[in-house]
């Protein structure tokens, strides 16, 4: 099953396992829904869950990969990108800049790049588990490959 996000981890030589589930339109995107919902269909810890976000600091679009089970601190999240302020885009500026669907957008080959920041807990995890671009379908890797590929830095951005 290969996606944009699988193809460019395959040709950056990283190695991951995808893990398909049933993915739940009514889950709501709010506060991670969609992402505790793919935690749960999987059976796997939330925490090990990472959900894509796409944000603006100051009017710079940004990448932010966080624990399912934790919100943005836009504060922290500008402060860390040298900005004066954060906010979450609108699904639609998100699914535009990304080219996928929201519930469906990975971190990886996505349409417009835009800088991306990794919540730095992660790091500490064995594997995790990232949308691999399309709904009800994620790819399982270490987080320092996805930190390397995504050309990612690194900071505390999220709270529980």
């Amino acid at each position: 099953m290969a996606t944009r996000a699988t193809r460019a981890l395959d040709a950056a030589g990283v190695a991951y396992r995808l893990h398909p589930y049933d993915y739940d339109a009514e889950a709501s995107a709010a506060a991670g829904g969609k992402a505790l919902q793919a935690a749960a269909a999987l059976g796997v810890e939330p925490v090990r869950v990472l959900k894509t976000l796409m944000a603006w600091v100051d009017a710079q679009p940004v990448c932010v990969v966080l624990p399912s089970d934790r919100q943005v601190l836009p504060r922290a999240l500008a402060a860390a990108a040298g900005g004066k302020s954060a906010r979450m885009m609108e699904m639609a500026e998100a699914e535009r800049r990304s080219g996928y669907r929201v519930g469906g957008i990975s971190p990886f080959a996505q349409q417009r790049p835009s800088p991306a920041w990794f919540e730095q807990d992660a790091l500490a995890l064995p594997t995790v588990l990232i949308n691999a671009g399309q709904r009800g379908l994620l790819l399982e890797l270490a987080p320092a490959e996805a930190v390397r590929v995504l050309q990612a830095r690194t900071a505390t951005l999220s709270r529980t």
